[in-house]
């Protein structure tokens, strides 16, 4: 019966699978406003790094 049904399986666990990993993206989503502020942060402290870099190479 496996060996019948075998598509029809995988096919119904890859569907459960992707549903679960979009309501998990969708549960733990930031909001827009914070995605901007950690990116705005994170270019921040790359600059940092980068001046403190030049200055010590100086």
């Amino acid at each position: 019966m496996l060996a019948k049904y075998w598509k029809k399986i995988c096919m119904l666990i890859l569907i459960i699978a992707c549903v679960f990993n979009i309501m998990s993206k969708l549960v733990h989503k930031l909001s827009l406003n914070k995605e901007m502020l950690y990116s705005a942060q994170y270019m921040f402290q790359q600059e940092e790094n980068n001046k403190t870099q030049e200055n010590q190479t100086n």
